[in-house]
């Protein structure tokens, strides 16, 4: 039986406007608050104005001359929605509009006293609450109305000017006399009360300014000591990121108060920042859900949640403004800064973040917190040239990483760094509590770089997001669009990749039919005319007579490569073959000319040095677009730090060198990189090369490279194929003279290999336990290389019970690790076989024998046929 010596504690769940806008949506709020009562608690219902009102009535506050023909608007669409919800307009909310028109034609409308503002401020929420506690108790819900203005008390703050004092407050958050009682003893098992609107000192109307309905549910929430704060809102919950501009941001499914608060002042508009204190203060829970698809888990803030060091999320403020200030005369000045600020305060300027030197200073100026207008930026730049020279920069966008312990996080963020390093950088903030950073780029830089820099802090492990307590999710599967991966093959050949791994380990075994499905997928990309593989990811004799079975050439880097081609395929037509060197001495040149096969060369040197080699030679031209891009350094091969590629602005000497040899230019090749997945990547590469095609006026194929990426990860997405042949469809249409090549290799095989290798020991040391195999960085040396990742499975024990091991090898080098804190079964012991997944691209091709241990061995499956 419940306990009733107590009274019941009460749950505050808020709605914002789009979730009062609708009738459906009510029916949501009705049985959400009949389903927590159901639970033993009481509900108070929080809510905003309809979508839109408020908006409307602050034009006619800010004096819109034709207020009443906007009120008219507002007072029609109301008695509109109260037919919706079948009620009498007149009976639910007559009152309410009669007081609107008043207000309009009240005599402090012509000098918008901020009294009055207020006011007409409040008649949103006190509209949209009346007609949805009328609308809920016609449902037969047993539903009170209360007015927020009894509740909530407006307090005065220091440094306050009129203007936030009334339009802009803050509440008391503590209980004062019989408050609590009073509140307890009214009527109904459910109360609906009003957000944004709270009691003036004066006994007059005061609201809360931004985000105010959800500071309202917050201090209501505090002053209740409730068991949760609900605000329901039209999207899940807070993400890694802005999940309308990154698709793969992940729900954050449990937060802490300093974390989400840090979250929501760097960008998140889903929750207003001002509306945690309150919560965290009384140690009240808060929820982030969604009205429309009420079964989300959304994200819950509260003071008990895991500490979980890494990045949590990403977000981005567009239209900051920066502030430079340089003068050698702060050096060593005692009070320069005080005066500097006293400047900004006394032109009502909040100040965001600060960097400091010996002799500047720049500050950012936030545009959500601060009426930043020209207006008032000249009137501070003439304040601030008395004492120093003064620079803006605008606009601006800061972006933020925010999360527990960045500090010991900075080496994780190389990738980062290196993103950031390609754009102009303003300022970089560390925040003092070390939960966030903040670099400030020019705005027109910033676009494209948010997911880029996502998928950079989830590869290098700075984002933990396979921690299930914190990150849910994603967007792009919450809305059902997320393409998953196939079934990897070798789930069904378990026992057979067993018996294989007892005739010894280390062994890369390969499945033919993996091989041969994709290469069907890129076959059937009509927008490629050529498609040559690049053996390096795999040389494999098989593979290669595979891939040139279903209709593939072969790409070379070495003579080494190109003497292995024809050796497995004796017969095969030289003009299939693409040699791409790097560096290559001037003889290997000469036996490929001699082979017959397609030359690349991506220098004018070569030309210059060795005349003879090239004269009257047909030859492909390599460039460099000028940046690189993929999913590590080690893999960008383009950009002024990378040795492949004629710079695009020596071409003209480059053809002019060929000319004077009669060097044919038939081809134009550009690889900026490995891993990409962005498809628009290889459309803008395809689109740059057929301008630089026009100029040459002698090209017939355009060579976009490969690096198409392969999902690593188990619950990473497969590459986006038919958005990538969508694009190339669209520039091959706009230079339909040319053939259009591609040359991946991993794309092809990567997926097709594993790595069997057995349990040599398991150790614990330090509280980390440790599982040893048979080899290490001289079998696959990609983790090592490229902190890349393979996921590892023990495929003696598929079942079980797992914890996190570090996976380790035998050779004498502290990057000996296959990965770390994977999960394993935890009885896993030596003898067990694990298998390293996708390691059919650059896996055997690198292997070696450092410790002078034994090469792997190699075995191609046989074709199922499925």
């Amino acid at each position: 039986m419940p306990d009733h010596s107590e009274p019941a504690r009460w749950i505050v769940l808020k709605f914002g406007g789009t979730s009062v806008s609708r009738r459906e949506r009510w029916d949501t709020i009705g049985a959400l608050a009949a389903s927590r009562v159901d639970t033993g608690h009481r509900v108070l219902v929080v809510v905003s104005a309809l979508s839109g009102v408020t908006n409307a009535l602050g034009a006619i506050a800010d004096g819109a001359p034709d207020a009443v023909e906007r009120a008219e608007a507002l007072i029609e669409r109301h008695r509109a929605f109260a037919v919706e919800l079948g009620l009498d307009p007149d009976a639910a909310v007559g009152a309410r509009l009669d007081a609107l028109r008043s207000l309009v034609a009240d005599p402090r409308a012509s000098t918008r006293t901020l009294d009055w503002q207020a006011e007409l401020l409040a008649q949103g929420e006190l509209l949209s609450s009346t007609l949805g506690a009328a609308y809920l108790r016609s449902r037969g819900l047993d539903f009170g109305w209360c007015d927020a203005r009894d509740w909530l008390q407006a307090v005065g703050l220091p440094n306050q000017n009129d203007w936030t004092r009334r339009l802009s407050v803050a509440c008391r958050r503590e209980v004062a006399g019989d408050w609590r009682t009073r509140f307890d003893a009214q009527p109904g098992g459910m109360l609906l009360t009003q957000g944004f609107i709270a009691r003036h000192e004066d006994g007059g109307t005061a609201v809360l300014g931004r985000g105010g309905s959800d500071t309202s549910a917050a201090y209501f929430g505090a002053l209740l000591g409730a068991a949760r704060v609900e605000i329901w809102t039209d999207v899940p919950g807070m993400f890694s990121a802005n999940p309308r501009e990154v698709p793969d941001a992940r729900l954050l499914a449990r937060l802490d108060y300093a974390e989400a608060q840090e979250i929501c002042t760097t960008g998140a508009r889903v929750l207003h920042p001002r509306a945690i204190k309150p919560c965290r203060d009384a140690g009240v829970p808060m929820a982030i859900l969604d009205t429309a698809r009420p079964e989300l888990p959304g994200t819950r803030i509260d003071g008990d949640a895991a500490t979980v060091p890494g990045v949590k999320a990403i977000s981005r403020r567009d239209g900051v403004v920066l502030v430079s200030m340089e003068t050698i005369g702060m050096w060593q000045q005692v009070g320069f800064l005080a005066d500097v600020f006293d400047c900004f305060r006394r032109h009502g300027l909040s100040i965001d973040l600060i960097g400091s030197s010996e002799t500047n200073v720049t500050v950012s100026l936030d545009p959500n917190e601060n009426l930043v207008s020209t207006d008032v930026l000249a009137r501070l730049s003439e304040d601030l040239a008395r004492s120093c020279r003064l620079k803006v920069i605008a606009p601006c966008t800061a972006i933020t990483l925010v999360g527990r312990g960045m500090r010991s996080l900075l080496h994780r963020l190389s990738d980062v760094w290196a993103t950031f390093g390609r754009e102009r950088v303003h300022l970089i903030s560390q925040s003092s509590n070390d939960l966030n950073l903040t670099f400030v780029i020019d705005e027109a830089d910033a676009g494209g770089l948010m997911r880029e820099l996502h998928d950079e802090l989830i590869s290098s492990g700075a984002m933990p997001v396979r921690e299930a307590d914190v990150f849910g999710p994603r967007w792009s599967e919450i809305e059902g669009r997320l393409r998953r991966r196939p079934v990897p093959w070798w789930h069904g050949r378990r026992d057979e990749l067993l018996a294989l791994a007892a005739e010894g380990t280390p062994r890369y075994a390969y499945d033919p039919g993996t091989v041969r499905a994709r290469a069907r997928q890129l076959a059937a990309v009509e927008a490629v005319d050529r498609r040559f593989y690049a053996i390096k990811a795999n040389p494999h004799p098989e593979i290669l007579r595979l891939l040139v079975e279903e209709g593939f050439g072969l790409e070379c880097v070495s003579a080494g490569e190109l003497a292995h081609v024809f050796e497995a395929l004796p017969g095969l037509d030289p003009a299939r073959v693409l040699f791409t060197p790097s560096f290559a001495p001037v003889d290997e040149y000469a036996a490929a000319f001699g082979r017959g096969v397609t030359v690349t060369l991506d220098n004018v040197e070569a030309l210059e040095r060795w005349p003879e080699v090239f004269r009257g030679r047909a030859l492909w031209l390599r460039v460099d677009l000028g940046r690189g891009e993929g999913h590590h350094e080690k893999v960008r091969t383009g950009g002024p730090a990378s040795k492949f590629g004629l710079q695009v602005d020596r071409v003209e000497a480059f053809l002019a060198a060929a000319r004077a040899l009669d060097v044919r230019v038939t081809g134009l090749h550009a690889h900026l990189g490995s891993g990409v997945d962005t498809p628009d990547h290889w459309r803008e590469v395809c689109d740059e090369l057929g301008g630089i095609a026009e100029r040459i006026g002698s090209i017939d194929t355009i060579d976009i490279g490969g690096g198409l990426p392969i999902p690593y990860r188990e619950d990473d997405e497969p590459f986006d194929l038919e958005a990538w042949s969508v694009g190339l469809a669209e520039v091959k249409a706009a230079y339909p003279a040319y053939r259009l090549a591609i040359e991946p290799g991993r794309f092809l095989v990567a997926e097709a290999g594993v790595l069997l290798l057995a349990v040599t020991q398991v150790v614990e040391k330090g509280g980390i336990r440790r599982v040893g195999a048979d080899a290490g960085i001289n079998a696959l040396m990609r983790p090592a290389l490229y902190d890349a990742w393979h996921d590892i499975h023990n495929l003696s024990r598929p079942d079980g019970e797992t914890v996190a091991f570090d996976v380790v090898g035998p050779i004498c080098e502290s990057s000996d690790v296959f990965g770390r804190q994977r999960p394993l079964p935890r009885d896993t012991a030596p003898g067990d076989v694990l298998l390293v997944a996708d390691a059919g691209a650059y896996g055997m091709a690198m292997a070696n024998t450092y410790n002078l241990r034994a090469l792997p061995a190699e075995t191609l499956l046989p074709e199922t046929g499925e």
